[in-house]
């Protein structure tokens, strides 16, 4: 059998060339585009109302750990971030790990309909336009930031993150 084999330098080129062709695109993106939190900034929460029922107050957060999560059901990427992101909750909530996931979904039943399909458990919220206001999305997805029990920024990624990437957040509970 015959493969396709590409070099790093063939990918190199071919990344280069989709820049060049994408780089319109990316500047009008970015140019409204909110940036990541800064590590030690201060992170300040909200009310909202959660997927499902119920809301999610600051209180909640109040001297915890809090992991926010930016996703969509559509993302490829959040589709593997999200199996980790629901081990980590199920295994931190009782030793006081909060989270926030913040679903980009077009429709709330979207998002809605893929949490009941995977069986996730953790707190969701779909991002309406008051909830953007709120919690504005950081450029990129999935999105995670974690605010620390003093409520500064403690880590801030875009991207996706790896299972031993969301392993590592319990360092911060």
């Amino acid at each position: 059998m015959h493969r396709l084999a590409l070099s790093r330098r063939q990918l190199l080129q071919a990344g280069a060339a989709a820049s060049v062709l994408t780089a319109p695109w990316a500047a009008a993106q970015k140019a409204g585009a909110t940036p990541l939190p800064a590590v030690g900034a201060p992170y300040p929460l909200a009310a909202v109302p959660l997927l499902g029922g119920g809301r999610f107050v600051p209180a909640q957060a109040e001297g915890r750990v809090l992991v926010l999560y930016w996703w969509a059901s559509w993302c490829p990427f959040c589709a593997q971030q999200s199996p980790e992101m629901q081990k980590l909750w199920a295994a931190q909530q009782d030793r006081g790990l909060r989270m926030l996931a913040l679903s980009i979904d077009k429709k709330p039943e979207d998002a809605a309909n893929y949490l009941r399909q995977k069986g996730y458990t953790f707190p969701v919220v779909w991002t309406s336009p008051e909830v953007a206001r709120a919690y504005p999305k950081p450029e990129g997805l999935p999105v995670t930031v974690v605010r620390g029990k003093d409520g500064r920024v403690v880590q801030a990624e875009k991207g996706q993150l790896f299972a031993e990437d969301v392993a590592e957040l319990t360092r911060w509970v």
